[in-house]
């Protein structure tokens, strides 16, 4: 477990009342992130960016505590040390490390980014939170046939498909169910790997080799972040075309991805940060939920493993990086 703070402060904003009155006592506000993200990756740097976008610079008047785990037993003793230090918002990136806060304190105000939050009980619903949860949905089920039907685009005639996904965490179990009924749908066989760390996603794809798979699919998790660079090491290496669900693996070297903008969820989920420092109540904020999906394409990867991207999907793709 790494700890880390950060002093930020307030540019010539004004706080509102909440913070008025916190500075009237000289008590600085703290707030408490849990991530299996490291605090320099690119999504982290994109939250405290949008902290800064918000008028808060580093220096004075707000407090960030970072804990960085990839472990779920170490989220959970993280989630519990941030309880007692008497926070007022903790930021949550990802399923295993919001249920590890909602665990650990029902009274401290909870930003969350993670997938399904309805169906893993984090809020009542994404229009009525009721608890102490509130943030950004990923969608990640709704987007998983979408890219089973990419992936047989790129690689017409493919049947043989390696799902890698994180049994541990609690977001990945909604993800897998669609696209293995996607999958059912279009014709497609997998193979689920299990992947809990750096060394089982190296196994994942020597299994997914000698298992005959032509592509490779991800299930969005923090783990995928955490060994992005690995993963499209290993997709060249072994050359298999892998499918992403965030534009940060093509721009890393990876083929391709589909799903929302997860930097640009971070730095929303700055937004749901200040107004709770104001004073609105996470039961009262709703859920927000992306309404917009990127396809990113990178050309030099497709060629360097032999594949030609049909010109209708380069018409259409958000991002091409040549």
């Amino acid at each position: 477990m790494k700890r880390r703070e950060f002093i930020l402060a307030l540019g010539g904003a004004t706080f509102g009342s909440t913070l008025a009155a916190r500075a009237q006592t000289n008590r600085v506000p703290r707030i408490g992130i849990v991530s299996s993200d490291p605090v320099a990756s690119i999504n982290m740097k994109a939250f405290l960016q949008g902290l800064r976008d918000l008028g808060y610079v580093e220096g004075q008047n707000i407090i960030v505590e970072h804990y960085a785990s990839g472990k779920a037993d170490q989220l959970i003793a993280s989630a519990a040390d941030l309880a007692k230090a008497g926070l007022d918002v903790i930021f949550t990136n990802g399923s295993a490390a919001t249920r590890s806060a909602q665990q650990a304190t029902t009274g401290i105000p909870i930003v969350a980014i993670s997938s399904n939050p309805v169906g893993l009980g984090f809020v009542a619903s994404l229009a009525r939170p009721e608890g102490n949860i509130t943030g950004v949905s990923l969608m990640a089920p709704e987007t998983s046939g979408k890219r089973l039907e990419l992936l047989k685009e790129i690689i017409p005639g493919v049947v043989n498909v390696a799902v890698l996904w994180n049994p541990s965490d609690p977001g990945a179990a909604g993800s897998l169910k669609e696209t293995v009924a996607a999958a059912d749908a279009i014709g497609l066989k997998l193979q689920v790997l299990a992947t809990t760390d750096g060394n089982s996603v190296d196994a994942a794809f020597e299994e997914a080799v000698k298992q005959g798979a032509r592509a490779v699919v991800l299930m969005p998790a923090p783990l995928m972040g955490v060994h992005m660079q690995r993963i499209v090491d290993l997709a060249l290496k072994y050359r298999l075309p892998t499918m992403y669900f965030d534009s940060a693996l093509p721009k890393a070297g990876g083929l391709v991805s589909y799903g929302v903008n997860v930097s640009a969820l971070f730095r929303r989920a700055a937004y749901y940060v200040d107004r709770i420092l104001k004073g609105a109540k996470p039961a009262d904020l709703p859920v927000e939920q992306p309404t917009k999906f990127e396809l990113s394409i990178n050309l030099k990867t497709a060629r360097a493993l032999g594949l030609i991207i049909p010109p209708t999907l380069i018409a259409i793709a958000d991002e091409v990086i040549e």
